[in-house]
């Protein structure tokens, strides 16, 4: 802590006691002596040759004695000045030193170039489809998007500036993503010594309430799209049943059409398709035999030298889309709204409705969170009122007889073990 650290530190200590630091006279004369109080150590007064008083303190800070004035004693009392003089000695013994804050982020870079650094350290670390959906952020959110600012010196009011036009260039899910990127990114700055501890500007930035998804195919709508997936599986246009196959493996193994589309033949190893590279890291997913009877068919047209189960035929590169494939077999099964997502949602939701467990269904879907899970098991209409009913029939039940129910928690619960494993 220096004089000019010290002297604010004493400013605001004036303050407190009501007194005015400008009406202070200048200092005259050199000082005769110094005259230190008992009450308060490194408390002391000057006595100047001209006859004017003034009270100091003085402390020992990073090894050097620093010496500061008070003020004069013509205008503060002895116990004014020792209130000032408490406090600049806390400051010091904590180690409180704002000109050493200073001095740390006296070199931090201009916004810009921190980005440009923080993409060489960061970015390494990345899985591919992480830098490559970044890449795309950095590009439109926030490269330029701060200029002439350094990044010690971006507030929260700046935060919440961008956050807004960021809502509505790309809407509020990018957005949201986005600003959890520059959380991330300034949460570095401090640990790097650009930013002092504590003052991330996107701390308080509340993100764009998210929209809920809740769609998943009835029985009726598997039925119509599973009539087109067929056709189109064994029909001579060799892309369609490409495309056709792929969504059907999306239905039976709620995979993430990525997880899908990436496949390899060398990833299949008989029931289980063993992912390397999944969103949650290497994962196996398990495969019934009616996903592993679409494989085995898929396999009657592979081509030696092609690596990937689902090939563009006509571009002769890997299929990396099924989007709008997806958007045709629902308008020829007579459906609309679904996104490619939703099969997943369907998955799952048919899952839970068949009383799977949700660690089950979530191991299932490769989620590393039960929570993630929660979000894909809906239930439809149906469901919940024969749920609502068969509770209220059960509750009545116990009210009239006074005896517990045992409910099955789950489709094995409800079957006979004592003679061993029941046939379902």
């Amino acid at each position: 802590m220096n004089a000019l650290s010290l002297k604010a530190v004493v400013s605001g200590a004036l303050a407190d006691v009501g007194v005015d630091e400008k009406a202070f006279p200048p200092t005259r004369g050199r000082p005769r002596d110094t005259v230190w109080f008992t009450m308060e150590s490194g408390f002391g007064m000057r006595r100047y040759a001209s006859g004017r008083n003034v009270y100091i303190v003085q402390s020992r800070m990073n090894g050097r004695v620093r010496t500061i004035t008070i003020g004069p004693a013509s205008l503060l009392t002895q116990a004014m000045a020792a209130s000032v003089a408490k406090r600049v000695i806390a400051h010091a013994l904590v180690g409180n030193d704002p000109a050493e804050d200073r001095k740390r982020i006296r070199n931090a870079p201009a916004f810009d170039d921190f980005v440009k650094e923080y993409w060489e350290k960061c970015a390494p670390t990345w899985k591919l489809s992480t830098r490559k959906s970044q890449d795309v952020y950095r590009r439109i959110l926030i490269d330029g998007k701060f200029p002439d600012r350094y990044v010690d010196d971006i507030e929260p009011g700046d935060i919440a500036r961008w956050f807004a036009r960021a809502t509505d260039s790309c809407g509020p899910g990018g957005a949201n993503r986005v600003v959890d990127l520059l959380r991330a990114m300034f949460n570095k700055a401090e640990q790097w010594g650009y930013r002092l501890e504590n003052t991330n500007p996107c701390t308080g930035q509340r993100k764009n309430r998210a929209r809920k998804f809740q769609r998943f195919m009835t029985p009726e709508q598997m039925r119509d799209v599973g009539a087109v997936l067929i056709a189109d599986r064994v029909g001579r246009n060799l892309l369609h049943a490409s495309f056709a196959t792929a969504i059907m493996l999306l239905l039976l193994t709620g995979c993430r059409h990525s997880e899908i589309l990436n496949l390899k033949w060398s990833d299949i190893h008989g029931l289980r398709i063993k992912l390397s590279d999944a969103k949650t890291g290497r994962r196996t997913v398990w495969l019934g035999t009616e996903a592993r009877a679409v494989i085995d068919h898929l396999a009657l047209t592979r081509r030696p030298k092609i690596e990937w189960l689902f090939w563009n035929w006509k571009m002769r590169k890997q299929i990396k889309s099924v989007g709008a494939y997806w958007h045709q077999v629902q308008e020829r099964a007579g459906i609309m709204g679904l996104r490619v997502h939703d099969i997943r949602h369907t998955f799952a939701s048919h899952a839970v409705q068949r009383a799977e467990t949700i660690p089950m269904v979530g191991r299932l879907l490769g989620h590393a969170k039960v929570s993630s899970t929660l979000r894909y098991a809906h239930l439809d209409d149906a469901h919940a009122l024969t749920a609502s009913q068969r509770i209220a029939d059960a509750i009545e039940k116990m009210m009239d007889d006074g005896l517990p129910q045992v409910y099955p928690t789950t489709k094995y619960d409800a079957l006979d073990w004592s003679q061993g494993s029941p046939a379902e």
